[in-house]
């Protein structure tokens, strides 16, 4: 049996994780922060690495106690080091290479975006090889086909705006409270997609953007073409998934995928995963809504795969915020 301990901090949720054997969550907390930020419409970095410094050891010891272990049961720990807000990041990673030392467990470090995909091998069942996983959250929107444990091939992404800033821009705009991704969805539903938005094809590219859309939700406000929060939010969201899912069953129709993956926290919106399963004849992974958003679950399942090949970190290891998958 091994046990690894794993650290998220690269925005602004404070988690720590234990899973067993890869497979078994035995607990998975999450200190968020969204009533620090929600004030400012946005994460302020500033304030995100001070609430980090004060929930990081407060969050681990729950985690531990909750999985029912040791610290010296630990096989390896675990953080994300990139990417994310540098401020952020060095709280997590100093606290995992103080663990790490004190206990002389390995350390392993994980990609914050990798971690996303690997939400997916939680689940009952696993993927299977080829899998094509699409990647949409605040900070990215990227296609990539997955055909090994850790071999990645980026068949493309966003040119400009990722899929979640869109959301939230569109929120401001149409005057929703922050969170942007949950406020569209929930306005949506009591809405209807009448406005005919733009999509930016991009066609023979699995590439995405999502600034013209953006500019649109701006101009129809202005120009009082939508009536009501509700049903621009209805129409952005259909807009912006319409084009999600047709360029991802596009590019697993080429690829000859035996599963599609989703992944990040915009991978939480309803209208997006029930679009999936309503209109792919491949199999689609659609991890729990709370194994969407960050947290450290994700991240002790990709640092899993790290553990058996023995692809440790020493106490070299530095934050890269800015770090790529492929």
């Amino acid at each position: 049996m091994n046990y690894i301990l794993a650290i998220e901090s690269s925005c602004d949720e404070t988690a720590a994780a234990v899973l067993k054997d890869g497979k078994e969550l035995l607990s998975n907390i999450v200190a968020t922060q969204i009533d620090i930020h929600k004030t400012y419409g946005g994460v302020v970095p500033e304030a995100a690495s001070r609430a980090h410094l004060l929930s990081v050891r407060p969050v681990i010891e729950q985690a531990m106690q909750q999985a029912g272990i040791n610290y010296q049961d630990l096989s390896a720990v675990a953080v994300t080091y990139g990417p994310g807000l540098a401020g952020s990041l060095l709280v997590g990673v100093n606290a995992a290479k103080g663990l790490a030392a004190g206990l002389g467990k390995p350390l392993i470090g994980v990609n914050h975006i990798e971690g996303h995909i690997y939400a997916n091998w939680l689940l009952e069942t696993e993927p299977l090889f080829p899998a094509l996983c699409l990647i949409v959250s605040g900070g990215h929107t990227d296609l990539v086909l997955i055909k090994d444990h850790g071999l990645y091939q980026r068949l493309g992404g966003t040119l400009d705006d990722a899929a979640g800033e869109a959301f939230d821009k569109a929120s401001r705009v149409l005057g929703l409270p922050y969170p942007g991704g949950p406020s569209i969805e929930k306005a949506a539903q009591n809405g209807k997609a009448f406005l005919k938005l733009p999509r930016a094809w991009l066609k023979n590219t699995y590439n995405f953007s999502f600034s013209g859309l953006k500019s649109a939700i701006v101009r129809a406000v202005q120009d009082g073409d939508i009536v009501n929060a509700q049903d621009g939010a209805a129409s952005f969201q259909e807009a912006v998934c319409d084009v999600l899912i047709k360029k991802t069953l596009d590019a697993a129709q080429r690829y000859q995928v035996k599963n599609i993956l989703l992944a990040g926290g915009v991978a939480a919106n309803k209208a997006l995963r029930h679009g999936f399963t309503n209109q792919s004849s491949v199999v689609v992974f659609r991890p729990p809504i709370k194994l969407c958003t960050d947290n450290a679950a994700f991240i002790a399942a990709a640092a899993y795969q790290k553990y058996l090949k023995e692809q440790f970190a020493d106490n070299s290891l530095d934050v890269c915020p800015n770090l790529k998958l492929i």
